[in-house]
């Protein structure tokens, strides 16, 4: 399947029709950022049989982030035993400096899928966003109606206007460079997301209500124990505008080696044909691993950026992590912190999975 946008005619009418100048566009997550949502794991299901190191994981994460971006926690109630409760009795009963709780109601953790796209608005100099649908992946873990609602209430709070999407998009299944590009795969084209509705449809809604010009489609099935019909932060990042990693396998008996490398080459066609062009790099995965006899999706993709100065790295105990660590701090030059994640992929995530990134609003230019 060639990588390109599904309408090259569609990316041009949308170009040609807004003004490049006057369109919203999605901030790059190297971009300076207002906050780092999060949602407090209570699912137990999530993790089946392995909850308990998670709230202590979770405490250090968000203290690791709170060193340089804010940090703002959904749990909601307020007595003993509610989420709140759980959040705060995990940071020891009080809450550290940069870290606040947002009295929202969540089902499960997953943030990234759930929360809304930000959006910059040029005319009106503001952080925008879309508030999309939102299923659990195609109806795969129900309950999931306080997650659906949890994007209109985290703008609320934050004091940002959001409009609906009229699409089930999931966060993780986007990545944009903040120029107008966008990588996504076929993970919205199911019929348990988007019935009755093509590719065709789905871009021209992302190209309008996102301002983007370029959509790569990129086609895959995703790593083996995802369970999200094939996000692409699993398997491809943005460093910067020019600069992409990609999930790869040097065991060519790991059932995922095939499967990233087609990713690979996909996107090493593109990068080539794409102004500005992009240069492709592998970003191993570590070696397989399994939890109660099923293989956990692994992926050092997942990391999570604080804009343009810092970005974690999830670690699993492998030989592979200081080879994530030391290419992403190449590649960015931010400074890179790596956080061990072994008992956090067991609920088949990581850390871009389970935080949502909202930018700042740029300084608007006098000139």
């Amino acid at each position: 399947m060639p990588v390109t946008p599904p309408s090259h005619d569609s990316a041009v009418a949308v170009s040609d029709s807004l003004d490049s100048s006057s369109r919203r566009r999605v901030p790059a997550e190297w971009e300076p950022q207002a906050c780092v949502w999060l949602a407090w794991p209570h699912n137990r299901e999530t993790w089946p049989g392995r909850f308990e190191p998670i709230p202590a994981f979770y405490a250090h994460w968000a203290i690791l982030v709170a060193m340089s971006t804010p940090v703002r926690i959904l749990a909601d109630g307020s007595g003993d035993g509610s989420v709140a409760d759980q959040c705060r009795r995990a940071f020891g009963g009080g809450l550290p400096n940069g870290i606040s709780i947002v009295d929202i109601p969540t089902n499960d953790c997953w943030i990234r899928d759930y929360g809304p796209t930000f959006c910059y608005d040029p005319p009106s100099n503001s952080i925008q966003a879309i508030d999309w649908c939102y299923n659990a992946w195609g109806g795969k873990y129900p309950p999931w109606h306080d997650d659906n609602a949890a994007a209109e209430k985290m703008c609320r709070s934050a004091g940002v206007a959001a409009q609906q999407g009229g699409l089930c998009i999931e966060g993780g299944g986007m990545e944009f460079d903040g120029r107008g590009r966008m990588l996504t795969t076929d993970c919205f084209l199911t019929q348990t997301r988007n019935p009755g509705i093509n590719k065709e449809q789905i871009a021209r809604s992302l190209y309008r209500q996102l301002g983007i010009d370029e959509i790569v489609w990129v086609e895959t099935k995703g790593l083996q124990g995802d369970d999200t019909d094939g996000h692409i932060d699993q398997l491809a990042r943005f460093i910067d505008d020019q600069n992409v990693v990609v999930a790869s396998s040097n065991d060519r008996h790991d059932p995922n080696y095939e499967t990233l490398e087609h990713v690979y080459r996909q996107l090493k066609l593109w990068g080539q044909s794409t102004e500005p062009s992009v240069a492709v790099h592998r970003l191993p995965i570590p070696p397989a691993r399994k939890i109660d006899g099923q293989r956990v999706p692994e992926s050092y993709c997942n990391f999570l950026r604080l804009g343009p100065e810092r970005l974690i790295v999830p670690a699993f105990g492998a030989p592979t992590d200081v080879e994530a660590v030391s290419l992403l701090q190449e590649l960015s030059g931010a400074d890179v912190d790596s956080l061990d994640c072994r008992d956090m992929i067991w609920g088949l995530g990581a850390l871009h999975c389970g935080s949502r990134d909202m930018p700042s609003c740029p300084t608007k230019s006098t000139d």
